[in-house]
Order: structure tokens, then sequence, then C-alpha cells
């Protein structure tokens, strides 16, 4: 090729040495940048060798992915592309004329091979996805009920539908939904959620057989007092628990006026006096007054107890100092930034987890077991922290005090798992209160050899203050009864001199229950099925097979009466194989239902108990995240509703 001639157009070449040796300038430019595919593609596969640079915007100049040259190919044919493949790329061509054999029956049969090209929408469809939802359509009643929902599970504010955020995240999701106002939420679709939600509890509730509560009273950070009750309830096997109310309570706090609301609480939700099986709260002398003016069976909360059997075995001077150093310790870090920092640095320097020291709550259980778990575990970085400041210097810990605080690490320790694992609200727990106080007085708090003094007095203490505390007749009854019907206890934990008073009780307590339910033939007896329609009242006299013996023995021993069939199952159950430490209790009554028939109505009543008074208090937990600083104006009835919702959805 003669110097100057123009290759492809009007590209120059450059002639070396060797003539089988020739490179466009051209090539060289592209070699450097990517190609990308061709836009609007007819689908012919020969693209696959061919592309475009990115500069090219209007894709004039076609390139070879193979060699990077430019190839011609005017008014978009591609003949000149498969002869370019054809002459200089053998591999790629057999493999394209390949491609272009399996390729033509599916073009040759559109409706089976590939699927139809998409029709150019009509402008009607086009224009009607710019149009709104129409206002009570089935989709855009589906998205504000969506948006209803949200409000009130997660707590957020009714103005959330004004902030520009929010708004921007519905029209991106759909851009025909138009949002209502606050009002509308405030005024229309909350009410009418509140609504639905309390009829769907009421009709669950209109059912039930018998039910427990649980109470409590809580200020607001406006200073407005509320009193919650909750309800809980066996429906199928399954222990269902759900907020009745958060009343504005402006009365005096008397027992007389919570009393006379509890009554007002259960009778608007038309349940029954008789059906309630006791109330758990907490020991303040007014709700306790109030449930004995109302004759209820009061079960006292057991993580309260604990709180003040640990408060009660902390009288002693020695403890006291050590956990008021303990609190000074925490308060010093608390209100300085740079003593946090140079915490931290001597955690990283001691090889210390990075943990943040914790303050006792008087009214968080277990909160003081922590703050001094924290301490004892940051001793020498504290210490080295505290001495570093002459200020601080006379907050480091002695060796007596940290004796102290040892000695009581090691008996709060384990209480601190059984306060969490009885404050469920999901699974059964009244039945572990007996089991739980015989192990804390055979077990956890039981002296040994090796405890100091102090560690024994305050053993002996908790102990005494809650012996003391369940020896009550009517709350002793209750938890062996409970723990008597979960079939992972029994009569294991109940005394051998009470076993048998305990049998006749719950006799007694099952004929009542039968009794009540008169109208309905208990499962157990045996009927006579009647003749089906066109069957004669008489039936032809059967041989009798070897088989017949033993049905008419079976039917002979059946119990003739009411109490000997219900003494005869109860001995049944004690007698029946025993069950993991870790079976749900209720799970193994629906299996069981049908072998003891009696005894599960008495499983029915005593399992849904609460031991706390927790329920009620995660509902003030859900409040202070509702009547936020934010939102100090709320309205005590939206209060409700609100909380309601939250609780209940």
């Amino acid at each position: 090729m003669a110097a100057g001639q123009k290759l492809f157009g009007g590209t120059e070449t450059l002639r070396h040495s060797s003539p089988n040796m020739e490179l466009t300038t051209t090539a060289a430019e592209y070699a450097k940048e990517e190609l990308v595919s061709k836009r609007k593609s007819s689908g012919s596969v020969i693209w696959r060798w061919f592309g475009f640079k990115v500069s090219d915007e209007q894709q004039n100049h076609i390139i070879c992915r193979e060699c990077n040259k430019q190839v011609a190919a005017r008014g978009g044919s591609t003949t000149n592309l498969f002869h370019h493949l054809k002459q200089w790329h053998k591999l790629q061509y057999e493999e394209c004329v390949k491609l272009r054999a399996t390729e033509a029956p599916a073009a040759s049969h559109p409706q089976t091979e590939k699927a139809p090209a998409l029709k150019q929408s009509p402008l009607q469809a086009s224009f009607s996805r710019s149009v709104p939802y129409e206002k009570k359509s089935d989709k855009w009643c589906a998205i504000t009920k969506a948006v209803s929902y949200h409000i009130a599970k997660d707590m957020v504010p009714v103005a959330t539908v004004e902030q520009v955020g929010f708004k921007k995240l519905l029209k991106t999701m759909d851009p025909r939904y138009e949002l209502p106002s606050r009002n509308y939420f405030a005024r229309e679709a909350l009410p009418q959620m509140y609504t639905e939600v309390r009829q769907s509890l009421a009709d669950q509730l209109a059912n039930v057989t018998h039910f427990a509560l649980t109470s409590d009273m809580w200020s607001s950070r406006t200073c407005e007092p509320y009193m919650s009750v909750t309800v809980h309830f066996i429906k199928d096997w399954e222990l269902k628990t759900a907020c009745l109310q958060t009343s504005y309570f402006p009365q005096d706090h008397t027992g007389e006026h919570i009393a006379e609301a509890l009554q007002d609480a259960i009778a608007s939700w038309k349940l029954r006096e008789k059906h309630l099986v006791a109330i758990t709260t907490d020991n303040g002398s007014n709700i306790v007054k109030a449930v004995e003016l109302n004759e209820w069976l009061r079960m006292q909360c057991f993580g309260h107890r604990l709180h003040l059997a640990i408060g009660h075995g902390m009288s002693d001077k020695r403890v006291t100092r050590a956990i008021s150093l303990c609190k000074r310790i925490v308060s010093c870090f608390s209100y300085s930034w740079k003593k946090r920092r140079h915490l931290a640095e001597v955690q990283i320097q001691l090889g210390l987890p990075s943990h943040q020291l914790i303050t006792e709550s008087a009214t968080r259980w277990g909160s003081r077991q922590q703050m001094i778990e924290r301490v004892l575990e940051q001793e020498a970085a504290l210490a080295k922290v505290l001495s570093g400041d002459k200020k601080t210097r006379h907050l480091v810990p002695s060796w007596q005090d940290l004796e102290v605080l040892e000695a009581v690490q090691k008996v709060l320790k384990p209480l601190q798992e059984f306060t969490d694992a009885l404050s469920g609200e999901e699974y059964v727990t009244l039945s572990y209160v007996k089991p739980v106080l015989h192990l804390f007085n055979e077990s956890l708090l039981a002296c040994e050899e090796g405890d100091s003094e102090l560690c024994k007095s305050i053993k002996t203490s908790i102990l005494e203050y809650l012996n003391s505390k369940y020896s009550d007749p009517a709350t002793t009854d209750l938890l062996e009864m409970a723990s008597f019907v979960d079939p992972r206890f029994r009569a294991t934990y109940i005394p051998s001199e009470k076993v048998d008073a305990l049998k006749h009780r719950a006799v007694l307590d099952v004929e009542m229950l039968l009794a009540d339910q008169s109208s309905c033939q208990p499962p157990y007896l045996l009927t006579v099925p009647e003749p089906a329609d066109g069957e004669g009242a008489v039936a032809p006299k059967a041989k009798k097979t070897l088989a017949s013996f033993f049905k008419q023995r079976t039917a002979t021993t059946t119990a003739s009466t009411l109490r000997e069939a219900i003494e005869n199952e109860l001995s049944s159950y004690l007698q029946s194989a025993s069950v993991e430490s870790d079976t749900d209790p209720l799970k193994w009554w629906k299996d069981h239902e049908v072998v003891f028939p009696a005894l599960s109505h008495l499983a029915k009543k005593y399992l849904l108990v609460p031991a706390t008074s927790s329920p009620s208090e995660r509902v003030f937990s859900c409040s202070g995240n509702i009547v936020t600083c934010h939102r100090a104006s709320l309205k005590p009835d939206m209060v409700d509703r609100l909380v309601f919702l939250a609780q209940n959805l």
C-alpha cells in the first residue's frame, strides 16, 4: 500500500519496516476506548461482534470488537459486517452462522418460541396513568389503610403525612395516589380503625370462659394520670394478651376510685366478674385495697416482690456504702465526656470490653445488679482513670468495697434471669412461681460453706421476705393449682401432706366448671347414638364375636358418676408419662385434651394468669413513645385510642 493512500474512507496508514505490520491511527485510538452495543438493534446476531465507542453518540462509526477496526455499513445494512467476519475472523464467522441457524425457527414461530412484542399503549391508557385514584376506590383505600396502620403501629405522629419526605416516598411508589390531610387520619381513618379493632377484640372476648387482668397507674410527661388494664385469656390453646384501655384518671388515686374504675373497665367490655380468675398488680396500697373492695383474687407481681426482697436484703451498712460508691462512680462518668473518652482509651490498653457504665433505676428490676456487675468488670480501668485526677481519687473502690460488691453480685446474678423469664406474656408463667420459690430455698439462695457472712446474711434475708409474702393462703392455693395443672410439674413441688387436699379441691373445681357448662354434654360420658333416618328402631341381633366381649368390658368399667369420672381422670393424669421441662404446657394440653377433657377446663382457667404485671407496664412504655415532647398536647381520649391500636394491631 502506497504512502498517503486512504483506508476505510480517509484514515491514513503508517508503514512499518515489516510489510505485514500495518496499524491505522483510528484502530489505535479505538483500542483505548470501551465499545458499547447498538441502540435499537434489530436483533441480528452480527451485533455481538460489533459496537460503537462511547464518544460516538450518534453511532455512525461501526467498530469490530475483535480487531478494533472501523467497518463501513451504510443505511443500516449488515452485509459488510458479515463479509468482514468471513474475511478476517473465520472462527467468529462460523459461530455467527450457527447462531443465525438456531434463531431462524424461533423467528418463524413467534407465538410459541418467542414472547409477543409489546404493543404501543394507546393514548387513553397513557393518559390514565397520570390520573389520580378516585377517592374511596379499592386501591386508594388500601394505601390509606396501610398509612393508618403505620401511624398506629409504629407510634409516629399524625403530622407525618404532611412531611415532605413521606409525601415523596408515597409519590415515588405510586404517582396516582394522593395522600389525605392529617385531619382525615385524625378524625376519620384512625377512629374507624379503632372501632374495627375494638369490635374484633370484643368478638373474641364474647366467647371467653375465663380471663385474668393486670393493671397499673402511670403519669405522662404532662403529668396527666392514666390507668391501664390488660386482659389475658386462652383461645385455641394459645395465650392471648390485649390492652383493654389506657384511660384518663383525674380522680384521687384512692382504693375506692380505683375499684370503681376497674369495675367500669370490665363492664364496658361485657366481661363477667365470675369468669375473672385473678388480677396481677404491684404492691401499692391503693391497688391492693381496690382489689379487696371488689373481692377479687389478687396475684402479687413476682417481679416487684423480688425487687423488694432484694432491697430488703441490702439493708446492711456495708452494702449501702458500696452501692452508694457505685452510683457516684457512674455519675462521675455520666456528666463528663472527657472521663468517658479517657475510659475508652484505658479499656483498649487493658484489653477490657468497650462497655459503658449502667445507671441504677429505682423502678427497673435488676438494674442494681447490672450496675454492680459492670463496675466489677471495669474495675481496673475505673481505678486507673479515677486515680489520675485528684478530684476523683476518693472514688477508687477499696478492697473492702470490692469484697462487698462481689458478695452482692454472687447473690443477685442468678435471680436476674428468673425476673426476666417470668415477665413474658406469650407463654405460661404463673405455674413457674412455685418451682422457682422451691429452687430459691433449696439451691440458689441456700447458704453454702464457701459463702461469706455477708453473703449468707443477704440470702437469708431475701428468703425470709419471699417466704413470708407468699405464705398467704389464697396466693398459695392459686400457685399450687397452677403448678398442678402444668404437666411439667404436677405435684412435684407441692408438699406431700397437701397433695390429697389439692386433689379434692381440683375435683370440686372441675365439677363447678362443668356445672356452668351444663348445657353442653361432657365429652367423656358415653352416649348411645340415635338411629339415622331410614333405619329401623330394632336392629337384627348379630352373633357375638370375641372382640365384642372386650367392648362390653370397656363400657361397663366406665365410671357411673361424674365425680368418679373426674377422680379417675385425675389419677390417669398424675400417672401419665413425664414431660420435658422445655415443653409448652398449652401445646401439651391441646394434644391431650381428648384424653383429659375434664381437667382441660382446669388448665384453661389457671394457666392464663400472668406472674408479673409487666404487660401493663409495657403499655406505659408504649404510651411514653406516643406522648412525646412533640405530642404533649394530645387529648386523653386520643392517647387511649393510639395506645390501644399500637398494642392490639
